[in-house]
């Protein structure tokens, strides 16, 4: 079974953004860490 996890992420922090906005900035620091990270490891296999 595959499924994309950054959509999901995403779809996640969109929704913790609209409810609590005074974090916007560590959520986007987050996501674009586990992006980057998941994108690492998928190029490297």
């Amino acid at each position: 079974m595959h499924f994309a996890i950054e959509p999901i992420l995403a779809l996640v922090i969109g929704i913790l953004i609209l409810l609590v906005p005074r974090f916007l900035n560590y959520f986007v620091a987050v996501y674009l860490i586990v992006v980057g990270i998941l994108g690492l490891m998928h190029h490297s296999l």
